[in-house]
């Protein structure tokens, strides 16, 4: 899940004004949009960092799942809801919604396999 976050955070944040209307006709010449898709794109690094850590230490491995679900199942929940109420959206956009329920769920039979 962190090796492909990665490649995800950068493309929305690393140079907005350029990936942003390239892959989805998004607008970024604003200051406010920069900042506002950087801090995302800091968001997800931090926790791909948080996620490698934990492969490194056991013993924190189901907070690091919680966490994984959440995120992953919240972005989807989000991504569902928008499809409900306003369609559809890029190709781009409904391949991460399909990733990040295939994500989640994979993070919740890891926590079952933990708690068996």
């Amino acid at each position: 899940m962190a090796t492909g976050l990665i490649p995800v955070a950068l493309s929305h944040g690393l140079v907005p004004g350029t990936t942003l209307p390239w892959f989805f006709g998004i607008d970024a010449t604003g200051l406010n949009t920069r900042h506002i898709f950087r801090a995302l794109m800091c968001l997800c690094l931090a926790l791909v960092a948080f996620w490698l850590i934990v492969a490194m230490k056991p013993s924190i491995k189901v907070p690091a799942l919680w966490s994984l679900v959440i995120v992953m199942l919240g972005l989807a929940l989000g991504r569902l809801a928008s499809l409900i109420l306003d369609g559809w959206p890029h190709p781009l956009l409904v391949t991460y919604l399909l990733l990040e329920l295939v994500f989640g769920f994979i993070g919740l039979w890891l926590l079952g396999r933990q708690a068996a």
